[in-house]
């Protein structure tokens, strides 16, 4: 009953004890992390932010990009890329517009590519459309051409091989011309 073996000391088995308490203390550790996690994830689908505004009286020099919503009452002078897009009907826009959903109310001078675009009877558009489904009203101005496309919002997957199948059909003209 008392021997001297290594497997009955008391040392031997405190550090058993030490590491089997070790398991739990990390399984502790996980536990409130699950939590924090799952709060995390409940806390992750927020409420959609507002759309930003810019306002009637200002005047923006340069690019603008966002993967959310602005609506632009004011002037801008460079290219925009947003979700939706609403221009407002006091807004001018001079540059290239690119957005899923585009709303036009004012005057664009440029570039429109967007899966769906919409022009308002007050709308006045001076440039091409490149969209996916469109939507003019009566009343709307209109000077430019209108394109569809599947994916409107990449120019450069759509522009390549367009240009590449002209270029292959007018070699192949030539050649059996020559021919």
């Amino acid at each position: 009953m008392f021997s001297k073996s290594k497997i009955n000391e008391p040392g031997a088995k405190a550090p058993e004890a030490k590491a089997t308490p070790a398991v739990p203390a990390s399984a502790m550790a996980s536990a409130p992390a699950a939590p924090t996690k799952s709060d995390f994830k409940a806390s992750a689908p927020k409420a959609k932010p507002p759309a930003s505004i810019l306002s009637s009286d200002l005047h923006v020099t340069g690019n603008m990009k966002t993967t959310g919503d602005i609506q632009v009452e004011g002037t801008v002078e460079g290219d925009i890329r947003a979700h939706l897009l609403t221009i407002g009907e006091s807004a001018t826009i001079k540059g290239e517009v690119t957005a899923d959903d585009v709303v036009i109310n004012g005057r664009i001078v440029g570039r429109v590519r967007g899966l769906k675009v919409r022009l308002t009877a007050t709308a006045r558009v001076e440039g091409d459309i490149i969209h996916k489904t469109i939507a003019i009203e009566s009343g709307a101005h209109f000077e430019g051409s209108v394109q569809r496309q599947d994916d409107p919002l990449n120019p450069g997957r759509a522009a390549a091989p367009a240009s590449k199948a002209p270029a292959s059909k007018a070699a192949a003209a030539i050649a059996k011309a020559e021919g």
